[in-house]
């Protein structure tokens, strides 16, 4: 099967939300230009990094006025509807472009040689896992930042002790011999 790639140059819309119960979630990347609808499923490690990175960028391109406009506006972001998988995502690349003042976002289908391979295969290649390519601007960036801070802080509280996720069935903490709370 050949391989596909979703490009959004520049995105209208870009959404990270999950489905399911705390615990039990999974998380999504949506791009949207009009009707046309691409989602993408993910770690909460991944959605953290990629948030921590535009952050960093954002603060870098002496760009923090951005982000501290949007955590001041009332934002809320549904994933949009019917949610249907493209791929699950294995690589991940981000990058600026300085000629255009916007992020490029890659995101690479999980592979099996996954472990072997932590590039993003050319485009040219047409034997290589799927890619969703986004370009998006810094206010974009910074609205996802705020989005995934939300998204990832509705899930279970961390253990005090040793900051693994609290089960509501119990936690054997390890740092409590494994005393059940």
């Amino acid at each position: 099967m050949s391989r596909i790639i979703h490009s959004f140059d520049p995105t209208e819309d870009f959404i990270v939300g999950t489905v399911g119960e705390p615990g039990n979630r999974t998380f999504f990347l949506q791009a949207q230009n009009g009707t046309r609808l691409v989602s993408v499923a993910l770690e909460k490690s991944q959605v953290a990094g990629i948030s921590e990175r535009f952050e960093f960028l954002l603060k870098e391109f002496g760009l923090a006025g951005v982000l501290k406009s949007t955590h001041s506006q009332n934002i809320s972001a549904e994933l949009h509807q019917p949610l249907l998988e493209e791929f699950r995502v294995g690589v991940i690349a981000l990058s600026w472009l300085s000629d255009r003042n916007m992020f490029s976002l890659t995101l690479q289908a999980v592979s099996e040689d996954d472990e072997e391979n932590e590039e993003i295969q050319d485009d040219d290649l047409q034997e290589a896992p799927d890619l969703l390519r986004i370009v998006l601007t810094p206010s974009q960036a910074a609205k996802f930042c705020v989005v995934s801070a939300l998204v990832m802080s509705a899930g279970r509280l961390p253990c005090p002790f040793c900051g693994l996720p609290l089960d509501p069935r119990g936690h054997l903490c390890p740092r409590a011999n494994g005393y059940r709370r």
